[in-house]
């Protein structure tokens, strides 16, 4: 009998892994070559913003270049600290730092495995997330300071081999153990989904355009993500047993935006009352992104 089970997930795990191992591979060297060859660029061509006249105009490039930027929440804040230090705009700041949190090179080609309607809406979502970040902080911090980087100084890169080659292949090397393990544990919670889920109650919970499974997958989101990548199987899983997009959508806002290692470098950079408000608006925006997600894209 156990040996029975034993086959049927590991054919469930087997067929899992080779879906999407290249997706996760391709990843990781995509988001490796940003770190070692583009991420300085990046970072320049944000810093360099604060000579253009864009005003609130200039939380769109920020997004975007939050998007680009492969950094972690723990790399990414010293950065926004630096730049708040040569008198960035806080606005463009919150923008780019919520669009790199939820966003990065590595990510969006992991995502690719989920289906091209569902890697553009991760895209546009984390885009328009990152605006409205910088919106509300333009109407209601403006005279006021939401950030508080004391302490924070820029990280020191760790790219530093003189060999380019050889950087780039230790940066795909700390890629591989960051995000390997994860990766097998979504494979396998995807395989005993295969196995032991039914497919009626994922369609009857998370399909159509119930508000209940927009809720709930945006509540879930906040304890199941460790990892992007670990995730990623385990979404392709659900969708294909009949989870509404809208749903999904919701999973991969308040995922990343409440990954546990976020959350503790976020509570630093706000206090305890910004980082509620923080909290409240990731909620909030995953709903609502979920519930226009279903309406946009009603089977």
């Amino acid at each position: 009998m156990l040996r029975r089970e034993f086959i049927y997930i590991w054919y469930y795990f087997e067929l899992q892994l080779y879906q999407i191992f290249w997706y996760w591979v391709l990843g990781m060297a995509i988001g490796s070559f940003v770190s070692v060859f583009a991420k300085d660029r990046i970072h320049k061509l944000f810093s360099g913003m604060q000579e253009k006249q864009w005003g609130l105009l200039g939380i769109i490039p920020a997004c975007l270049l939050g998007i680009a930027s492969p950094l972690c929440m723990y790399g990414t804040i010293p950065i926004a600290a630096s730049f708040r230090r040569s008198g960035m705009r806080e606005d463009w700041i919150s923008a780019f730092m919520m669009a790199s949190i939820l966003l990065n090179p590595q990510l969006i080609i992991y995502s690719a495995a989920l289906g091209i309607k569902a890697l553009a809406v991760r895209i546009a979502c984390c885009f328009f997330c990152g605006l409205a970040a910088g919106l509300l902080v333009f109407f209601f911090y403006r005279n006021k300071d939401f950030f508080n980087f004391d302490g924070f100084e820029a990280p020191g890169s760790r790219d530093k081999h003189p060999n380019l080659f050889i950087r780039y292949l230790l940066n795909f090397w700390r890629n591989l153990k960051a995000t390997g393990l994860y990766f097998l544990l979504g494979i396998l919670l995807s395989a005993l989904f295969q196995r032991y889920a039914s497919q009626r109650m994922m369609a009857d919970i998370f399909g159509g355009n119930s508000a209940f499974g927009i809720l709930m997958m945006a509540t879930l989101g906040v304890p199941l993500y460790a990892c992007g990548g670990g995730t990623i199987p385990i979404l392709q899983e659900w969708l294909l047993n009949g989870m509404s997009l809208g749903s999904a959508a919701a999973f991969m806002i308040t995922g990343p935006a409440t990954k546990i290692t976020n959350l503790g470098a976020l509570k630093i950079a706000m206090g305890w009352k910004r980082f509620m408000l923080y909290i409240i608006f990731v909620m909030i925006f995953a709903f609502i992104s979920g519930t226009l997600v279903n309406m946009c894209l009603r089977p």
